[in-house]
């Protein structure tokens, strides 16, 4: 899997995850969500994500063609 695919995988479960607690936890974990949603927002537009960045620094995966 290239880095691509690991930020993307990671994000749409994070976003699972939290749509989960936001249901049978607390209303409060809608903020993750959103979170979640603009951080990919702003990958789409700066190239620069941090998970993508964690990622590529802690596990030393390849780089995909979206994040550098």
């Amino acid at each position: 899997m290239n880095l691509d695919r690991i930020v993307l995988s990671f994000a749409g479960v994070m976003v699972l995850v939290s749509v989960a607690l936001t249901q049978y936890v607390s209303h409060w974990f809608a903020l993750l969500t959103i979170f979640i949603g603009l951080n990919l927002f702003q990958a789409g537009f700066s190239r620069k994500c941090p998970a993508a960045m964690i990622f590529k620094r802690l596990f030393g995966v390849k780089a995909g063609c979206a994040f550098e």
